[in-house]
Order: C-alpha cells, then sequence, then structure tokens
C-alpha cells in the first residue's frame, strides 16, 4: 500500500528505531510511547487488520506473539510483566490500517483498556 506508514518503515523510506526483523515481521519502537517499552511488532505483508485477514494468514499472529515474548525478555519486561493489544478498526482505536501488535511495559500498567 503506497499510503501506509507502515509499509513506508518496510521499504525504509520512513525511519524508525527498529528492534527486531526478519522476512515476515518487522518491530519498531512506537514514536508516541504510552510507557518505557512500547514496540510495535507488525506483518511485512500488507494486512489491514485481524476482521480483514484472511485465514490462510492468522499463522502470522502466532509468529507475532513469539516475537513479542521474545522481544519482552530482551527488553526486561516479561518478569515483571506486560501488554499485548491488537486494535480493530475505528472504535478499537486502530489508527493505522495496516496490522500491528502494541507491547507495553516497563511500569506499572492501568487496569483499564478503555
Amino acid at each position: 500500500m503506497e499510503d501506509c506508514i507502515f509499509c513506508k518503515i518496510i521499504t525504509g523510506e520512513i525511519p524508525a528505531d527498529i528492534v527486531y526483523r526478519d522476512n515476515d515481521i518487522i518491530a519498531f519502537r512506537d514514536i508516541n510511547p504510552v510507557a518505557p517499552t512500547h514496540l510495535l511488532i507488525i506483518p511485512c505483508k500488507h494486512i489491514i487488520s485481524l476482521t480483514e485477514m484472511p485465514e490462510a494468514d492468522f499463522s502470522i499472529v502466532d509468529k507475532m506473539l513469539r516475537i513479542a515474548n521474545r522481544l519482552a525478555e530482551e527488553e526486561q519486561i516479561a518478569e515483571s510483566g506486560y501488554r499485548l493489544a491488537i486494535n480493530c478498526g475505528k472504535h478499537g482505536g486502530q489508527e493505522v490500517l495496516h496490522l500491528h501488535l502494541h507491547l507495553i511495559g516497563g511500569r506499572q500498567l492501568s487496569g483499564r483498556l478503555g
């Protein structure tokens, strides 16, 4: 998608603080973090959201979760705890129409989600 900011990060058109990359997934620091650790984990393939994902692509979510766990260890937040969130659609708070998983931690998070 030529207008997708995350696709432009994947191609290197827009710089990002990348913490992980392979052929399927890229992870980088959020530019507006809500906690000391706030990473975005995204598929390199442009997928708008979970609600628009073909069933054949659901294995990418499994890989995103496994990478999130690895990055939580590397960021030293695994033991104290962290939050994973995928926002879907406007009412779900999705601002960028490219599937992304938030990894948030490094401080006590509120129990409230909305």
